[in-house]
């Protein structure tokens, strides 16, 4: 299990690479959600996601092989250990399903990455990334099957709370578990935690109601982010416990999400990181009075004329 003090030590070991990111409170009566709502704009990490909080973590945690570290990604996590590993001065070489943007895919480029192309989905390149990993002798860094990994996206929650000390519950987006994991392991059953999920991307509603990790098919407009076939084994563990069901919305919703945050707020939200806000903006997240609640906006990797 991942403990607070894994993620405070995850905290101070990442501290000098990433930034502090802001929260912001949505006036009354925006986006017809009523209530003390915040968001929490992790879209403006650096690399343009959470992702780097478990990355640096993990790379962090032990001597790198000479070979350097290889992972597989729909975008945001490829680009965080690219990020991590050209700011500690090794390979890596980050291998992504035919689906990851062509923005992602300059992305990864542009930080001296070798992107290679391995199938049409997640689970196709992360079985090529892991052959790869074992003849190479790199790490191989998973993308949130890892304590390490949740450990280090915990550090959104350590820092969230001492930002807004009386929240009642977060909503999260969730892929494979590993964020959503990292947070509730912190925040340890004090506030609330919320999964929200694309209904064509199922992965933790599915495996909360079978009572352990199971395959699902997915898709959608998030897929590229939160397409994970199967909930990893480690957050699993940690949200079993911690969180009950997963809130669903549409890829109709989700594009409303975006542009809603677009229009009014000026906030570029890829549809992964729009997800959780969706929940609360269409409803699909319904709120008892007086509770405060803040969105994770968690990733901003996409282009405005794509959803404006």
């Amino acid at each position: 299990m991942i403990t607070q003090d894994d993620i405070r030590l995850a905290a101070q070991r990442i501290a000098p690479y990433l930034r502090t990111t802001p929260v912001i409170r949505l006036e009354a009566g925006r986006h017809e959600v009523p209530g003390d709502t915040f968001l929490k704009l992790e879209s403006l990490q650096v690399t343009g996601s959470f992702k780097p909080r478990g990355a640096f973590n993990r790379l962090l945690g032990q001597p790198l092989p000479p070979a350097g570290v290889i992972a597989a990604s729909g975008g945001n996590h490829g680009i965080a250990v690219a990020y991590a590993a050209q700011k500690l001065g090794v390979r890596a070489e980050i291998h992504v399903p035919s689906l990851a943007t062509a923005l992602k895919r300059r992305m990864l480029t542009d930080l001296g990455a070798r992107v290679v192309v391995s199938g049409d989905t997640y689970v196709e390149a992360l079985a090529a990334s892991e052959a790869r990993a074992a003849e190479a002798g790199a790490l191989n860094v998973h993308a949130f099957d890892h304590p390490a990994t949740l450990a280090g996206q915990g550090t959104l929650a350590f820092e969230l709370e001492a930002q807004l000390p009386d929240l009642d519950t977060v909503l999260v987006a969730v892929g494979g578990g590993g964020f959503i994991g990292g947070i509730a392991a912190w925040f340890a059953g004090r506030v609330k935690v919320v999964a929200v999920e694309p209904e064509r991307c199922p992965t933790l509603h599915r495996a909360l109601r079978a009572g352990e990790p199971v395959d699902v098919e997915t898709g959608g407009i998030a897929a590229d982010s939160l397409g994970c076939r199967r909930v990893g084994g480690v957050p699993f563990a940690v949200l079993h416990p911690a969180v009950s069901d997963a809130v669903l919305v549409t890829d109709e919703q989700i594009r409303e999400a975006q542009r809603g945050l677009w229009d009014t707020l000026r906030i570029v939200a890829e549809p992964g990181g729009a997800t959780a806000f969706a929940a609360l903006a269409s409803g699909a997240y319904l709120r008892s009075p007086g509770e405060r609640i803040a969105v994770i906006i968690c990733g901003g990797n996409a282009d405005p004329a794509s959803f404006a």
